[in-house]
């Protein structure tokens, strides 16, 4: 007899679970390994946000239970943040739902939005957990494709029509994991056209919208016309605040998508401990000079690692956001060959871009979300096994 459910049994194993135990074997073996797969912030949670934590943890009141939608605080917050950055007014009480993190809220949206059968249109390549909350659903995914001579702009007419027929949501993330491609404004308007065309709820992953360089401001879908009447955003303080361990994010837009999800959410959990909501309300409502500093971080490293690439030999654009490079595999190798041989060889983890759907072939991905120095030593050892390979050459 099998405990687990069909759909449990059916779903692969989470894909930084898995590197995460090939990591551990490595260093069994005494191996020192760098690991550049997974996209966890290493610099610390502000300590303006650590104080309000405690300040708020030392209070009694805070450890009842919170309101199931969230504290009034940290919704207000949200929408005073999304008032000063986006120029968007939103009701806190209705338009504004607080999450366990913007994962959860993403995977339980699609629980209390599709019927089984129903499609989602989720981006190839993109965050694999798209799919999979798809798949846990009873839902199918429609993936839609993504390249890099369009800067990873979407193409929605490659979607058959018969799939389009029976969908029901559409998926959008920008900045992108796993390519790091922005967008502008535009990008969105465009979606919710086509999602009204089509009868579609549009969903916008927004996790790394502060994460940005040399100016560029990541705009909201919600700056679209029209995109109230059908579109909600997912974010999180996770990566703009050095948060993910927290838990705390949030979704804003549509009221009867939000109050759909906030339905599943309140016969399921009973929202984020008090006092991580009033601290993540002081992360959302200060003047952001931390998330600018750590970007800076980020684009020091992103610099470095691009130009390490190049000296080897491989192809990697700058991106505008995200801690994230996507870049060319060597001629000669498949996205899981070439994955593979840096470990071996170099003792450095990366992402195969099949990971993220079958329009990553030929793609692998690097997180920037390691030490510099760290950092430096793998660029180092990929520089070192590039040398060897061109003398064995010559």
């Amino acid at each position: 007899m099998s405990y687990a459910s069909k759909q449990v049994k059916s779903l692969p194993p989470y894909l930084f679970s898995v590197f995460h135990e090939k990591k551990r074997k490595l260093q069994k073996q005494g191996i020192d390994v760098i690991d550049l797969g997974i996209g966890a912030p290493d610099l610390p949670t502000p300590d303006f946000i650590i104080d309000r934590l405690i300040e708020e943890a030392r209070k009694p009141e805070n450890h009842k239970y919170s309101p199931y939608g969230g504290s009034q605080e940290f919704k207000q917050a949200v929408a005073t943040f999304y008032k000063n950055h986006y120029g968007v007014t939103l009701d806190p009480t209705h338009e504004v739902l607080t999450l366990i993190g913007s994962k959860e809220g993403i995977a339980h949206l699609i629980q209390a939005v599709i019927n089984p059968g129903e499609g989602v249109l989720i981006p190839d390549p993109g965050y694999p957990v798209y799919q999979s909350a798809v798949h846990l659903a009873h839902g199918e995914s429609v993936p839609y494709p993504l390249d890099e001579i369009n800067g990873y702009v979407p193409d929605f007419s490659k979607v058959p029509t018969s799939q389009l027929k029976k969908s029901k949501l559409l998926l959008l993330n920008y900045p992108s994991n796993p390519t790091g491609a922005t967008v502008e404004r535009e990008t969105f308007t465009s979606a919710i056209t086509f999602a009204k065309e089509h009868n579609l709820c549009a969903v916008h992953d927004a996790a790394y919208d502060l994460v940005t360089f040399n100016g560029y401001q990541s705009p909201s879908i919600l700056q679209a016309e029209g995109a109230m009447e059908r579109a909600v955003e997912f974010g999180s303080l996770s990566k703009s605040f050095n948060m993910t361990g927290w838990r705390i994010g949030y979704v804003v837009g549509n009221r009867e998508l939000i109050q759909a999800l906030s339905i599943m959410k309140s016969n399921i959990d009973t929202s984020q401990f008090l006092a991580i909501q009033k601290a993540g309300a002081a992360a959302l409502t200060s003047d952001l000079s931390t998330v600018k500093s750590n970007n800076l971080v980020y684009q020091e490293r992103m610099e470095t690692m691009v130009d390490a690439l190049k000296q080897a030999g491989i192809n990697a654009g700058k991106p505008r956001g995200t801690f994230f490079l996507w870049a060319k595999v060597p001629d000669g190798y498949s996205s899981q060959q070439f994955a593979e041989k840096i470990l071996e060889a170099c003792g450095v983890i990366i992402t195969p871009g099949t990971a993220f759907g079958a329009k990553g072939e030929g793609y692998f991905r690097i997180s920037l979300s390691v030490p510099t120095d760290r950092l430096n030593e793998a660029a180092n050892r990929i520089l070192k096994m590039n040398a060897v390979e061109e003398r064995d050459h010559e």
